[in-house]
């Protein structure tokens, strides 16, 4: 069959800066920092005290509260998304064949705090008093099971989970369903509420957190000054369907999915490739799906955790990728505002991508003050709001040596 296009017709988010597109947007323009003192745990024996969390978030806004307490965070969160991505898009699923429409929601980490709550069980009061849902409450795919049951969507339905490159691939996935008639609809995206004992203290232990206490200060990718990255949570997710159906049906559509690269480092557990050499392959691979030249891409979501490797290396990715042009582009983070929200990010910096083929607007890397002489590319200082962006494109990369790089294009 020949390949179809692929088109976002709904979006919907949980995140430190907004519990809707609309007031993430917002937040955006307005550079909010969603970085905050950790007050999920007590902190004393901590080196990082900043967390990304989400506020004011309320399950019962979006699901039977009865149904919520069978859910952990990290499953409230995608549901939640996903009931405004369906809202948006105006698909009345009663009408639909919900056979053709499937779910590709990933988690990279699951529910630690599951564990550790049901570990404190079995060491105060004996195995016989782990929860009888301990396993289907932690598991990462239970994000994508619980979409799928909560909306009756009985496609195919996959959780990826790639560390944080998790959201991309989720929805380059999703696209590929589509693409070669798997589905007519995908819901697809990312979600993670890693905020834990465990969850801080195992990234602390690989240095990979930043022990700065002032939140302007704190997530600062491409900076100079950078000193690791601020644990964040939330989810992103999408609804992508066939170019046929959305017009068959009369959608609003916002954007087009036009390229999807995704390879492997083979190079180290935890830093990128040092050349940039696995990041660039995806995102050329990407360019080459879309079939355009390389400088028709105005703008990198950049992955941009604010480590020293990470920002240096996708530096020169970005280098690799796109030659001279590179020195042409706009650049940004948007971790700069939420922190590393894992295996939600990529899928937020998706709806970030969309939001800017729309209205032509391209965010700060908020905080970005010292110039780092071997990050010498162009990362927006100052949100961008006089280019024309036609093509966005947005990188996830994930321990294991995980790259994903997906391309939007206005629509048109």
């Amino acid at each position: 069959m020949e390949k179809r296009r692929v088109v976002v017709t709904g979006m919907g988010v949980v995140s430190p800066i907004g519990n809707s597109v609309d007031e993430f947007w917002k937040s955006i323009k307005e550079q909010k920092i969603g970085i905050r003192e950790n007050t999920r745990f007590d902190t004393t024996e901590y080196k990082a005290k900043l967390v990304a969390s989400v506020e004011d978030f309320q399950a019962a806004d979006f699901m039977d509260p009865k149904a919520a307490r069978r859910m952990e965070l990290f499953s409230q969160y995608a549901v939640a998304a996903t009931k405004q991505a369906l809202d948006q898009s105006g698909m009345n699923l009663e009408q639909e064949d919900r056979n053709r429409i499937g779910v590709c929601v990933g988690c990279g980490v699951g529910s630690l705090s599951a564990m550790e709550n049901a570990h404190e069980k079995i060491l105060n009061k004996g195995p016989k008093r782990v929860p009888p849902l301990l396993v289907p409450l932690m598991i990462t795919n239970m994000a994508a099971g619980n979409v799928s049951i909560h909306f009756g969507l009985k496609g195919k339905c996959t959780n990826i989970v790639t560390a944080c490159a998790t959201g991309t691939h989720s929805i380059g996935e999703a696209t590929r369903y589509i693409q070669w008639g798997d589905a007519d609809v995908m819901v697809a995206g990312g979600t993670e509420a890693a905020i834990s004992p465990i969850g801080v203290g195992g990234f602390q232990a690989l240095t990979a957190l930043t022990s700065a206490t002032d939140p302007k200060r704190a997530s600062i990718p491409f900076d100079k000054e950078r000193s690791g990255f601020v644990m964040g949570e939330g989810a992103g997710v999408v609804v992508l369907e066939s170019y046929e159906h959305a017009v068959k049906r009369g959608a609003t559509i916002l954007a087009e999915v036009v390229g999807y690269g995704a390879t492997s480092d083979a190079f180290h557990i935890t830093s990128p490739a040092e050349d940039g050499e696995g990041a660039a392959r995806a995102m050329e691979l990407a360019i080459e799906e879309a079939a355009i030249a390389p400088e028709e891409v105005t703008y990198v979501n950049a992955h941009g955790t604010s480590t020293h490797h990470n920002d240096l290396f996708e530096t020169m990715a970005i280098k690799k990728a796109f030659g001279k042009h590179a020195y042409d582009m706009h650049i940004n983070s948007t971790k700069s505002m939420i922190g590393h929200c894992l295996g939600a990010a990529g899928a937020l910096e998706f709806i970030v991508c969309v939001k800017s083929v729309m209205e032509d607007y391209i965010h700060a890397t908020v905080g970005y003050q010292v110039p780092d002489e071997e990050c010498d590319l162009d990362y927006s200082k100052e949100p961008v709001t006089d280019a024309t962006v036609n093509y966005a494109i947005s990188n996830s990369l994930g321990f294991g040596g995980h790259n994903a790089s997906i391309l939007v294009k206005k629509f048109q």
